[in-house]
């Protein structure tokens, strides 16, 4: 299988495995099917751990502090055996209970498993079927807590409904259409109505770098040389370096003759047992 290594920044990509025969076509949509469900329950995870915490999303027009909304607004804020009141005030704050709140975390934290740039280090593709498991737990978790549904305009029942719900959200401008992505790789595109041996050889046991990214975008930028980490390790060699030569030059030519390597009666002193032995007064 050939294994592509999609970056997406520096800190975050996954490997996704074709073989040279499939199409590019559909490797491209087996792509930006991965990529938008790994956005998509990125989002997901996160609205989930705050529902976990303080309960539904309120309507627009009752958002604010329900400490300041009872003592200033005269407001009735509903408290259940669970409240905890979200100090940004778009929620209830009537939270599911520990244990489930305990579930929905843990089902959380799998889908965050599978989304960890750290599979790349351990060689672990990413699959569609994979991420709509752990949409699968996600989902059936929220649904134990709240069987009778969650308000239409909750994020997490956003989310769950599909991409579509995440219009108007810093994620929707990171979703991909498959009629308007493009794969690269070494700045090179995967053209239409070939199979990707046409473009990468016909040896199944290759890996390459690539990226996703829009059409009529042209190639994508080329990454540094270096990382970071190397740079910042390379930048402190040279300053000692630096400081190392400096310091020589600020030296005079003959201190090297008050060392002790410089002296030629070393030899002679040691095997007389008068290496340390020293006359008042002088610097030896």
């Amino acid at each position: 299988m050939v294994v592509f290594h999609i970056k997406n920044g520096t800190a975050d990509g996954f490997l996704y495995e074709c073989s040279v025969q499939d199409t590019n076509e559909d490797l491209v949509a087996g792509l930006v099917a991965v990529w938008n469900m790994r956005i998509r329950l990125q989002m997901l995870v996160g609205a989930v751990r705050e529902l976990a915490a303080f309960g539904p999303m309120k309507p627009t027009d009752e958002h604010g502090i329900d400490s300041i909304k009872e003592q200033y607004e005269g407001a009735a804020v509903e408290k259940g055996a669970s409240y905890a009141a979200d100090p940004s005030g778009t929620r209830t704050g009537n939270g599911p209970g520990p244990q489930l709140a305990m579930t929905m975390e843990r089902v959380c934290q799998d889908a965050v498993d599978a989304l960890s740039p750290n599979l790349v280090k351990q060689r672990v593709a990413l699959n569609l079927a994979a991420l709509d498991d752990k949409l699968a737990n996600v989902k059936g978790a929220v649904m134990m807590a709240y069987p009778m549904g969650l308000p239409a305009w909750d994020p997490v029942a956003l989310c769950v409904a599909g991409d579509e719900g995440l219009d108007g959200t810093q994620a929707a401008a990171e979703l991909l259409d498959v009629a308007d992505a493009q794969l690269w790789v070494a700045a090179k595109d995967f053209p239409k109505g070939q199979k990707v041996g046409d473009r990468l050889g016909w040896n199944e046991k290759t890996k390459v770098v690539a990226k996703l990214q829009r059409s009529g975008a042209g190639p994508p930028a080329r990454e540094p040389a270096v990382s970071e980490e190397e740079r910042k390790a390379m930048m402190a060699h040279y300053f000692k370096r630096q400081e190392e030569l400096k310091k020589m030059a600020e030296a005079e030519d003959d201190d090297y003759l008050a060392s002790q390597w410089a002296d030629p009666k070393a030899l002679q002193a040691s095997l007389r047992g008068q290496g340390s032995v020293k006359a008042p007064g002088l610097k030896l």
